[in-house]
């Protein structure tokens, strides 16, 4: 869990990551003394997404990482700048409407496999508003963060427009061999 402190200056980061690229054209880099006062919960490796939201509804993008391959305060830059400017579902966010893009974080934990025998067990076990999910067959994957619960209660609409994400046939959830992730998330925004 992560202290109101630490939270507010996770997003204040996010937020100065998009706005110093628009200004600048470059990536935002942080001085060393910037990352030894933000506290040490923020320097551990872990994974994360950053979501933009206009108006505190409508989707503006949203990037993330699954593995923690960095320092979260590194990831939280990265993910806020792919965010803002790489989610090939939108044009880029620009300076004007960036005061009214609200960012919301969620840190990771790790993805752990999930076994199940059939689409009833795999039903059984999946936890509605809990659970993020990755479904992966092959090369092709794709994930929900337990927030897009909200968005599809049933679990059969929420597993086939994740299969549909990644690529794979609709019901593809329903066939032997479709690797199951699942993983939770702590969640703080600027709303």
């Amino acid at each position: 869990m992560f202290t109101r402190e630490e939270q507010t200056w996770l997003l204040k980061l996010a937020r100065e990551s998009i706005a110093h690229f628009l200004e600048t054209g470059k990536k935002l880099k942080l001085k060393e003394s910037e990352i030894e006062a933000s506290g040490e919960s923020v320097k551990i490796k872990r994974a994360c997404f950053v979501t933009l939201k206009k108006d505190l509804v409508e989707l503006r993008g949203c990037m993330g990482s699954l593995e923690a391959r960095r320092p979260l305060y590194l990831d939280i830059l990265e993910n806020a700048y792919a965010a803002a400017f790489e989610d090939s579902r939108f044009f880029p966010v620009t300076k004007e409407e960036l005061p009214d893009v609200n960012i919301e974080i969620s840190v990771l934990t790790d993805p752990k496999v999930l076994e199940f025998d059939s689409p009833e067990d795999l039903f059984n076990k999946l936890r509605v508003g809990v659970d993020g999910v990755v479904v992966e067959r092959g090369e092709k994957n794709a994930t929900f963060l337990p927030q897009v619960w909200d968005e599809m209660l049933e679990k059969s609409n929420f597993l086939t427009a994740l299969c549909m994400k990644a690529g794979l046939e609709p019901e593809e959830w329903k066939k032997p061999g479709l690797t199951v992730y699942t993983y939770q998330v702590e969640v703080f925004s600027e709303d």
